[in-house]
């Protein structure tokens, strides 16, 4: 018994000593591990660990941000659901869900109270709504309301506070305890705390909000939005400018701002001064901030003042390779969109990483951020994908060009189903198209100009169907008179609107859609032509019949012409392939004032594709005859294609000239008008045409697959 005891103390001797010698150094690290574990975590500026960061400052230099300690998970919780009495928010709880599907997705301001200030940029988010193809003056129709008062500024001593807002607030019928409403929200608290309180309950309301942090942040009901400084544009923008990768800039990172001497936000600024090397690094603070910044300056002060006013910000953001965002006396900055518009706030490992996320941050500028317009939809929409999940937009379509903004989830939320996502992902168009011809006669009869037309194009082996829109006042011929034709022909009734014309009509099923006036004289083997050269540009417009436009410096404004230039930007609708997808986009996205304009109809879809695509229309060839009937059109807008249907009868020369005049002023107008809308010209002028193969070539006509082309 006592040898048998004797050997189990031996063997758990041995395998002691073997831990000790060969798990030792595990032992260590396991117990270093829990040590560290069981600290408090530490933030920049305050980590100070000298064995995995060299540090520029010593410790006893950090100074606090003023922020409150961190906290336990259980404790965070309690002091975020202190901070809301609707922190437990989500759009099934706090959301009427009901009022969106009576009326679809409708928004309703408040009308403004006679002398209630309201600032520039508050009055630039209600012009944007109510400019926006959600708008509605009727708020029995509303899904969303959206407050007259100005809520932006909550800091008490700005100029901008509105007082006695909850009383105002709660005091309207519509109220309802905040369901359905939207608060837009850029600052909140005051000195010197700078905290989250809004000086009012906004109790079931979503906040579009600025500086947002976790305790307040309600996840899947509120929404983020950045700060938006005063001078914003509140449309168009300017664009983002993309640096060359690898970028070769003078300097390798740089910020230039305020140092707040004491009080929130001091820590992170005066912590900056510590990089700043003079050469590649150039970080520059001054203390000229508030009344009192005497009082608390401090030895680096006159020097950082001296050093801040050596360098222009806009040039020093320029010419940086990175760029600091550092928060405020708030969390949000300004600096935020600014680092968007030129990436320089980027750092990756390899050179082609570095291209992706500036091409990504140039992509998030262009489509949401430029302008006070982007950024009030944006927030719009994401509501609205809120509502219906089942229908709503997927991550890849808002981070892919062209943007949830031009995505409209009504028509698809497939990428397959978009032409612009066709090379990307793999997808390519179905290989038929609907001939879709417009007709106008006031005879009320079928001219001889529009049966040759439908003979040309149902002789295409492309042709799937073929719709005509009957837009006279007259009712269409019965269907015995009309022509035999190899492909189905489906007769509509128009509404004898302007805009019909790019209706997405349901009877157009295939992807891709021939528009023809029904004068257009066209021959098969153009059609043929000109849809393979669709097919392999499917996001973009591809025609015959093309203008351009141009700055009148003389008179300040945009004009187009039809004289043969070297230059074409609009393929008008009288014989044009395009995706049936910019029917919708053209009946949803635009307004229905820009819509109806007279003569307007092409130079807006043309207007509309390129500022999706940020791309130019594509000409392909013609037959001679065409060209010259086309050359012997005055003016930007004698074809007919849109807008007053031509006479059953020829006119004389002074009223074609008249008429000539009137409608190329109306084309005129509308180009000017749509560049008010966008905020800039999304026009693209491009010098390409296509020709097939061996086109006029001095070779046997046997190797042409279009040979008739060649013929006058």
């Amino acid at each position: 018994m006592q040898t048998r005891k004797k050997y189990i103390f031996l063997a758990f001797l041995a395998s002691w000593l073997l831990l000790f010698l060969f798990g030792g150094d595990q032992l260590r690290r396991f117990a270093l591990f829990s040590v560290r574990k069981a600290e408090s975590p530490r933030s920049w500026p305050r980590w100070t660990d000298r064995s995995l960061l060299r540090s520029f400052a010593e410790p006893e230099e950090l100074q606090r941000d003023g922020d409150p300690a961190l906290l336990s998970p259980r404790a965070r919780r309690a002091a975020w659901l202190s901070a809301h009495r609707s922190s437990r928010c989500r759009m099934e709880s706090c959301f009427d869900l009901s009022r969106c599907e009576r009326n679809s997705f409708k928004v309703f301001t408040y009308p403004q109270e006679r002398g209630q200030p309201v600032s520039e940029t508050y009055s630039k988010i209600l012009s944007s709504i109510e400019r926006s193809r959600y708008h509605t003056a009727r708020p029995e129709e509303a899904c969303l309301f959206i407050l007259s008062a100005d809520t932006l500024d909550r800091d008490r001593l700005s100029e901008h506070y509105v007082r006695d807002l909850e009383g105002k607030i709660h005091g309207s019928p519509l109220w309802n305890g905040g369901r359905n409403h939207l608060i837009f929200n850029l600052y909140s608290g005051t000195w010197p705390g700078y905290g989250g309180e809004l000086g009012f309950d906004p109790e079931h309301a979503i906040l579009a909000r600025a500086s947002s942090d976790s305790r307040t942040f309600r996840p899947g009901f509120d929404v983020s939005i950045p700060l938006i400084p005063r001078e914003h544009p509140q449309r168009g923008g300017r664009r983002g400018r993309l640096a060359e990768v690898p970028p070769k800039r003078r300097f390798l990172l740089a910020f230039k701002g305020k140092r707040y001497l004491t009080g929130v936000g001091s820590g992170t600024r005066n912590a900056l001064h510590h990089i700043h090397n003079g050469k590649d690094i150039i970080s520059l603070t001054t203390c000229k901030h508030g009344k009192d910044w005497h009082r608390h300056k401090d030895t680096r002060c006159d020097k950082d003042n001296v050093d801040y006013e050596r360098f222009d910000y806009q040039e020093l953001l320029h010419n940086s390779t990175f760029c600091i965002v550092p928060r405020g006396r708030r969390l949000g900055s300004f600096r935020f969109l600014e680092a968007l518009q030129i990436p320089s706030a980027v750092r990756c490992i390899r050179p082609e990483l570095v291209l992706a996320f500036q091409q990504q941050t140039q992509f998030l500028w262009d489509a949401y951020f430029s302008s006070v317009d982007k950024i009030v939809h944006t927030t719009l929409e994401i509501i609205r994908d809120r509502l219906d999940p089942a229908r709503s937009r997927s991550r890849r379509l808002w981070n892919a060009l062209p943007g949830g903004l031009l995505v409209l989830p009504e028509f698809s939320t497939h990428l397959g189903d978009f032409p612009f996502y066709y090379l990307h992902h793999g997808y390519s168009p179905s290989k038929k198209f609907t001939a879709f011809i417009r007709a106008v006669s006031q005879a009320g009869s079928l001219s001889q100009p529009l049966l040759r037309l439908i003979q040309a194009v149902s002789g295409s082996q492309y042709c799937a169907q073929i719709v005509v829109l009957w837009s006279c006042e007259k009712p269409p011929p019965p269907r015995g008179k009309w022509p035999q034709s190899s492909v189905p022909m489906t007769i509509i009734q128009g509404r004898r609107k302007l805009s019909d014309r790019f209706f997405p009509f349901g009877a157009i099923q295939t992807d891709a859609v021939l528009s023809l006036d029904e004068d257009t004289s066209l021959s098969t083997s153009e059609v043929d032509f000109a849809f393979s050269v669709w097919l392999s540009f499917p996001e973009r417009i591809v025609g015959f019949p093309t203008r351009s436009h141009f700055w009148d410096a003389e008179r300040g404004r945009w004009g187009c012409t039809s004289r043969w230039t070297n230059e074409v930007s609009m393929v008008l609708g009288a014989a044009a392939f395009y995706h049936r997808y910019y029917h919708s986009l053209f009946t949803e996205h635009l307004p229905a004032g820009l819509r109806e304009l007279p003569a307007c109809q092409d130079v807006l879809l043309n207007a509309l594709v390129a500022a999706v695509t940020k791309l130019p229309p594509i000409k392909v060839t013609q037959r001679k005859q065409h060209e010259e009937g086309a050359a012997r059109q005055a003016g930007c807008g004698d074809d007919g294609a849109a807008g007053t249907p031509p006479g059953p009868s020829p006119a004389p020369a002074g009223a074609r000239r008249t008429e000539g005049g009137r409608r190329l002023w109306q084309r005129q107008d509308c180009l000017n008008q749509l560049a008010n809308w966008f905020g800039y010209m999304p026009l693209v002028s491009s010098r390409l045409r296509l020709d097939p193969v061996l086109f006029k070539d001095q070779v046997s006509v046997l190797r042409k697959k279009y040979p008739s082309l060649e013929r006058p």
